[in-house]
């Protein structure tokens, strides 16, 4: 991760009010006389001391001054503070996400795919390494390409966990992945081959007309939470835009797995998948919230 210091301070502008130091998380600033000075060697460019500095005396130069300006809804670029949003409506939010499996034959602009990407870089990075990256796949036949690549992979693994002796042999040497993949996924993965070949139905990607591929460059502190965090605040988002959407697993372990998918599509062998998204317009109207399952949180030290 690069710790170089990109920090300036206007003195013109610094009041020495201090609140710049008591946020900075690297020490990156101390206070000289009565001033704000960068002092320390290295900062993870979080931006906090340009949050909190009340004066615009702080910038942080290697953060892109318009790089998280929507260009697909009205931008307000105030600070909400703790407990001005209903929190009702934030529930009501992420209770009418749902992941959507019938889409319209309707293309998704280039820019509100953007504006998705933004929205998930909003969200937290461990250590702000926002070592995420973003890769669209913004039309049907592309989608289309890489669900062929996808699709090959399990054609080939369940030639492989079709054979008895093989799946046993290595459960008994301890690695029981292929028995497991048999007994839960084979039978299903079959089928919906068969009716791919035969009816062109796309059960993996449910006929979406765009995707986005969160992945992580090697070095991340936490890449699989950075990730996924991300792909949160974008399933958030593109329902706040009237999109549907929809994390697909399958596509994420057979990337994974075979790195030569990737390729196909220019992303590097060495970044790891950790999330596959559709993206598209709703041929789906719901009528209520569903419940969950029941969860008994446990408490320690009460």
């Amino acid at each position: 991760m690069d710790k170089s210091v990109h920090t300036v301070i206007d003195p013109d502008l610094c009041i020495g009010c201090g609140e710049c130091i008591r946020v900075c998380p690297k020490e990156t600033i101390s206070l000289q006389g009565d001033k704000a000075v960068v002092t320390g060697n290295e900062s993870i460019a979080c931006g906090h001391c340009v949050a909190a500095c009340p004066t615009r005396a702080v910038t942080v130069t290697s953060l892109a001054a318009d790089g998280m300006q929507l260009a697909s809804v009205p931008n307000d670029n105030r600070w909400l503070p703790h407990g001005e949003f209903d929190p009702a409506q934030l529930f009501r939010l992420m209770r009418s996400r749902r992941s959507c499996r019938n889409y319209l034959d309707k293309p998704v602009p280039l820019s509100v795919l953007q504006d998705l990407v933004k929205i998930g870089t909003s969200a937290p990075s461990g250590s702000n390494c926002q070592q995420w990256t973003f890769t669209l796949v913004p039309t049907r036949p592309a989608v289309l390409e890489l669900g062929k690549a996808v699709g090959a992979f399990f054609r080939k693994l369940n030639q492989t966990a079709a054979n008895p002796l093989l799946r046993n042999l290595l459960a008994l040497c301890g690695r029981g992945e292929l028995k497991t993949y048999y007994l839960n996924y084979y039978q299903e993965v079959k089928e919906k081959i068969l009716e791919f070949d035969t009816i062109g139905k796309d059960f993996l990607f449910w006929q979406a007309p765009a995707l986005i591929i969160i992945a992580t460059t090697p070095g991340a502190s936490c890449p699989k939470e950075d990730a996924l965090m991300a792909a949160q605040n974008i399933l958030l988002g593109a329902h706040s835009l009237g999109l549907g959407t929809c994390p697909i697993g399958f596509a994420v372990a057979a990337m994974n797995r075979d790195r030569a998918i990737q390729a196909k599509i220019g992303m590097p062998a060495a970044e790891s998948v950790h999330a596959v998204l559709t993206v598209g317009y709703p041929d789906e109207t719901w009528q209520a919230l569903a419940d969950r399952k029941a969860v008994a949180p446990r408490i320690v030290g009460g």
